[in-house]
């Protein structure tokens, strides 16, 4: 990637709906290399893909919680078992997998505590090989970034 790839991926993290030529202006180029540049950003998997930014409070989804999981076992087996189980559950926005005390880092959404517990009783304490689960319940959010940093 050279500076111009990062000004594309800058601009197009700031207004993903923006008209090709519209962005070939703000990075100084003409529209057509400009679209085969994005076009090749697409291709090689740097830009992953175009969506809505959408306030999850005015979804009903006013909850943010952070589930630390512990697998009783750390093998591949596991894990890839449990990754198949959580695809499954459309209230995890994120799943990483960690270093440290706990294995598996959830971030999930819900309406309120009730539904929260509906889906640790129904959803997730249903996945095998659970060991041990910890919450901790968002307050609220202070700053959540969409862009990542690009070089200047």
């Amino acid at each position: 990637m050279d500076a111009i790839d990062y000004r594309i991926v800058h601009h197009l993290q700031k207004d993903g709906r923006m008209t090709v030529t519209e962005l070939a202006e703000m990075v100084g180029l003409s529209a057509t290399p400009c679209a085969r540049r994005v076009e090749r950003l697409q291709t090689r998997g740097v830009i992953t893909g175009y969506g809505a930014r959408v306030d999850p409070g005015k979804l009903g989804l006013g909850v943010s919680i952070f589930v630390s999981v512990e697998l009783a076992r750390q093998d591949k087996a596991a894990i890839d078992a449990f990754e198949k189980a959580i695809l499954t559950c459309d209230e995890v926005m994120e799943c990483y997998l960690m270093t440290g005390s706990r294995d598996i880092l959830l971030r999930v959404v819900a309406a309120d505590l009730a539904a929260f517990d509906r889906f640790l009783e129904n959803r997730l304490m249903q996945i095998p090989g659970i060991r041990n689960l910890r919450s901790n319940f968002a307050l609220r959010t202070i700053m959540k970034r969409t862009e990542l940093p690009t070089p200047a």
